[in-house]
């Protein structure tokens, strides 16, 4: 099953293009959607940072009689993070608070999220600046915590 994964994932990178794979890191989960969400917003709020929204994709197409997977947003943020990098260019501010994706795919949690670096790049910021490296730092304890057993 894992080599079917990562074969299905082999496809997808090279259908989507190298940019996809470049701008997004993704991880599996071992839990559920629902545990991942908890496990992730419970490790934000213990590292001191503010969730702005959980956004379940999968309730909000059931009410509109569709079928989705598990999908769901949560968009989380902290100033003094985000702030220095709007102080350069507002811009980002279209991309942050940051947003992590946690969905299901064949039966398989995954959590993931565009790559501070990309952030960088797409709005001319420094990608070696404190603020990203900070962010890259927070969003890999973060989403770590998320997954782990």
């Amino acid at each position: 099953m894992r080599r079917m994964m990562l074969a299905a994932t082999a496809v997808i990178a090279m259908i989507a293009g190298p940019a996809l794979a470049a701008e997004w890191q993704t991880k599996e989960s071992p839990h559920s959607v629902a545990e991942t969400v908890d496990a992730l917003t419970g490790a934000i709020k213990k590292a001191g940072a503010r969730v702005m929204a959980v956004v379940d994709h999968q309730a909000n197409a059931a009410s509109a009689d569709l079928d989705l997977p598990p999908t769901t947003l949560v968009i989380f943020g902290n100033p003094k993070i985000g702030t220095p990098l709007m102080q350069e260019n507002r811009r980002i501010a279209l991309d942050l608070p940051q947003k992590v994706l946690i969905w299901e795919e064949n039966g398989v949690t995954q959590i993931g999220y565009l790559q501070p670096q990309e952030l960088a790049d797409r709005y001319g910021l420094d990608a070696k600046s404190q603020s990203i490296s900070t962010m890259v730092n927070a969003l890999g304890k973060l989403t770590d915590a998320a997954v782990a057993e």
